[in-house]
């Protein structure tokens, strides 16, 4: 069996990739690098000058290649190499007849645990979307509680704010749930401490991604430096950049991302390296059917995961793209059974319902002029 086309497809700000086998098998991948979806496109087009004529089921030299053949690194390359991995193994799950989970190892659970990315821009809203998630059955939530227009708060102006949130759904949901508080990369070391100090009377899961990914030591300094567990890696590519991260802060959540972090191939590594410092996998996922059902096998097959990132996403008009979309039963998603990933693509259907993420023109100013951040 040879891989007889590679085709990559741009809509909204999701780059995906589709293989088609000589015996007419098709793969299925995408990418996380939603900012540039157009800069994975150019590199699938340049990694299609390899693959055709290849052998798919040769995933792991397949990786090795694609990664290894030019001399440069970023989100923009690994992007596009987890699009093909995760498509190969679509793939080889399909020609063997058995769901991915079954070639990652066979499966650690029969469900998987969900938090809801949650909305709300004041305090009330917060609350009353809490409420009605734990009503569906949702078990974990997370949500940002960061105001529009931080950068002009002063120190005090943000703690205080960022804890009426808190304290908001805290009370509403009680012992209920899990909070996952998401920072987005938003603060500096300096406010995110105090930040973060101030919200642990909260019992909070985790604090996820309170400072920008520029250096992974800072990562790791603010981990040691705050009691509640903190949550990295949705913008991080490899194993090297996990192991680092993970030795200079101790036991924490991991957060990779399958459409960003090598796919299906790498991940499994990265979890294992999380594993042997006794740390747990909390996979980031947002931007819909394929990379939720990918990350879902990654989940099942491996020891320390906890859960999943949920967006209704996919319970909304992107989902009619996707045949085989994964349904969701209260918290949990079920472990899929159709081989290889179980998703197909619609093409005829995805220009109207794909979304846009990213407009250049808005990236926040603070009062003086200045870049206020970039998420």
């Amino acid at each position: 069996m040879k891989i007889a086309e590679v085709a990559s497809i741009v809509a909204g700000s999701g780059a995906y990739v589709r293989i088609t086998t000589e015996d007419g098998l098709v793969g299925l991948g995408q990418t996380a690098c939603w900012g540039y979806p157009h800069a994975v496109h150019a590199v699938v087009q340049t990694f299609r000058e390899y693959l055709v004529g290849q052998d798919p089921l040769r995933i792991e030299h397949h990786w090795q290649y694609l990664y290894r053949m030019a001399p440069f690194r970023g989100s923009v390359l690994s992007g596009a190499v987890s699009a093909v991995d995760i498509a190969l193994w679509d793939i080889k799950g399909q020609k063997l007849q058995v769901p991915i989970w079954q070639l990652l190892g066979g499966k650690c659970r029969d469900k998987v645990r969900l938090h809801l990315l949650m909305g709300g821009a004041t305090p009330e809203q917060l609350a009353a979307n809490a409420r009605a998630a734990v009503q569906e059955g949702f078990t974990a939530l997370k949500f940002d509680p960061i105001p529009a227009g931080f950068e002009n708060l002063t120190l005090d102006g943000l703690v205080a704010t960022v804890v009426e949130r808190v304290e908001a759904v805290r009370e509403t949901v009680g012992k209920d749930a899990d909070l996952i508080i998401e920072m987005h990369r938003k603060l500096t070391p300096l406010q995110a401490i105090p930040v973060s100090d101030a919200l642990a009377r909260f019992n909070l899961l985790l604090i996820e991604d309170p400072i920008q990914i520029d250096s992974i030591q800072s990562q790791a300094e603010i981990a040691r430096r705050i009691s509640t567990a903190l949550a990295n890696g949705e913008r991080l590519h490899t194993i090297w950049e996990f192991r680092e991260m993970l030795v200079g802060g101790g036991s924490q959540y991991v957060r990779p991302d399958v459409g960003l972090a090598g796919g299906l191939t790498h991940c499994k590594k990265i979890a294992a390296i999380a594993e042997s410092f006794h740390a747990a996998v909390v996979t980031h996922n947002f931007l819909g059917p394929v990379l939720t059902a990918a990350s879902v096998h990654l989940d099942v097959s491996i020891p320390n995961f906890v859960v999943q990132e949920y967006s209704k996403v996919d319970e909304g008009p992107l989902a009619t793209a996707f045949p085989g979309t994964l349904k969701r039963t209260g918290g949990y998603l079920e472990v899929p059974e159709a081989p290889g990933l179980g998703v197909r693509l619609d093409e005829s259907k995805l220009a109207d319902v794909a979304p846009t993420l990213l407009d250049p023109r808005t990236s926040p100013l603070r009062a003086d002029g200045s870049v206020g951040r970039a998420v």
